[in-house]
């Protein structure tokens, strides 16, 4: 039986790598995959998913008003289909899915998604929200907190002086140098002490904003 799968974790840790290498494992046994990625992200080439570490590979663009089951049940007229790959899916909506699911329970294909669980203030992405409560089985990547080496659970947003944002709209799509993975206790830590002091991933690095154990 095919499943939902929802791999998350916080930035910068690999969830794309994770992604390009699943996708290039069913490729070299014969098998045919479509990734896929909200057209929201544009931070590097638009239909294209890429890694960090320089793996990329080119991906169907999700519009918000696309209706995912019927885009995947034509795919699988002309050819048979073994996988599904999502990225960045935090940006889908609640009703894509549901039509994920709708792939997986009618058309018993597996469908991979993968995304972070909450934006930089700690709230829930719809997308992510429902892959949560729906997904079949849930899997955590983990990632390494700047400072403490303890595992990254959030992300800080960061302002063009390197301080954490306090507000603003919960989908941003920045460079790398705009976010910083951090685990909880660094989050609330930087963002109580984010007026005055620049928190970049070189400033953290030499230890200057904060003790490791706070």
């Amino acid at each position: 039986m095919a499943s939902l799968y929802f791999y998350y974790a916080a930035m910068d840790a690999g969830k794309s790598s994770y992604l390009l290498q699943a996708a290039h494992n069913y490729r070299t046994a014969g098998k045919r995959v479509i990734l896929m990625k909200p057209q929201c992200d544009t931070r590097i080439q638009p239909n294209y998913i890429v890694s960090r570490i320089g793996l990329s590979h080119q991906a169907l663009l999700i519009q918000p008003k696309d209706h995912l089951f019927k885009i995947i049940q034509k795919e699988i007229v002309e050819d048979s289909l073994a996988c599904v790959m999502v990225d960045e899916a935090q940006f889908l909506t609640v009703e894509q899915v549901w039509h994920l699911s709708d792939i997986v329970d009618q058309l018993n294909i597996p469908v991979l998604c993968f995304g972070i669980r909450t934006d930089a203030f700690g709230d829930l992405f719809s997308g992510s929200q429902t892959l949560l409560g729906i997904a079949d089985k849930l899997h955590e990547i983990k990632s390494i907190c700047k400072k403490c080496h303890r595992k990254a659970s959030m992300q800080l947003r960061l302002n063009e002086a390197g301080q954490p944002i306090q507000t603003g709209t919960q989908v941003f799509v920045g460079a790398n140098d705009q976010y910083l993975a951090v685990c909880r206790k660094h989050y609330k830590y930087l963002m109580k002490s984010s007026t005055n002091k620049p928190c970049s991933v070189e400033s953290i690095a030499l230890g200057s904003e904060m003790p490791v154990n706070v």
